[in-house]
């Protein structure tokens, strides 16, 4: 029994490392991997001609769905789940608040954004969920989101909470453990999303969007003009 669940894991393995370099091979001319694989997913799940997203954002198949529901545990030790942010809107992000690089690079870029919508930005929550809940406690995440939004909220959970939430948001995440290294890192996909009033994700953002193109598809989704 146990031999059949190793040859099962390791046909998924083989499976999505296929599907992955086959985006990587197959994608349009200035198209990110992540958006080939995305819309690889789309194919294989029998998603149609992509669905429509706001301008700057990466365009998602028909027939896939990202977010939904969730059960976490907010910087402050309450208890949330999609419902307490039901009727608004999110900007969220998956990361750990160990990151040295990427993480901080992209939650900057979301409160730019934010800063860059004026008085309409107050419509939008920043979220930062982490992948990393064994270091990235509720008071641990106090301290690092409010270095980059008055505002932000993150989003801590028992591992099996985390999984479920990254498994709605199709998101990619790996300890990583090296010989030379006296800690480990979290090696994660790092796409921005935004997320609407009905919990579903209305667009994705590649890393290394500027603000200003995000603050545009933000505006272009909830009616306002950018100031």
């Amino acid at each position: 029994m146990l031999r059949a669940i190793r040859l099962i894991v390791l046909g998924l393995i083989l499976l999505l490392g296929g599907a992955w370099a086959y985006a990587w091979v197959s994608r349009a001319p200035g198209q990110g991997v992540g958006e080939a694989f995305i819309a690889l997913l789309g194919g294989a799940s029998g998603g149609g001609e992509a669905g429509p997203v706001s301008s700057g954002g990466v365009q998602l198949p028909a027939g896939l769905a990202l977010g939904g529901p969730f059960s976490l545990t907010d910087q402050s030790g309450k208890p949330v789940t999609e419902r307490d942010y039901a009727g608004g809107w999110m900007l969220i992000y998956f990361g750990y608040s160990f990151c040295p690089d990427i993480c901080p690079t992209e939650l900057g870029t979301m409160a730019a954004a934010l800063d860059q919508l004026g008085p309409a930005g107050a419509k939008v929550v920043p979220v930062f969920i982490t992948v990393d809940p064994q270091r990235d406690t509720p008071e641990h995440l106090t301290d690092y989101v409010g270095r980059f939004h008055p505002r932000m909220q993150g989003l801590t959970g028992t591992p099996e909470q985390v999984a479920e939430a990254a498994r709605r948001f199709r998101v990619y995440y790996s300890k990583v453990q090296r010989p030379e290294m006296t800690d480990y890192l979290m090696d994660h996909s790092s796409f921005i999303y935004l997320v609407g009033p009905d919990t579903k994700v209305r667009s994705l953002f590649r890393p290394e969007q500027s603000p200003e193109t995000i603050a545009a598809a933000i505006a272009a989704q909830i009616g306002r003009p950018t100031g």
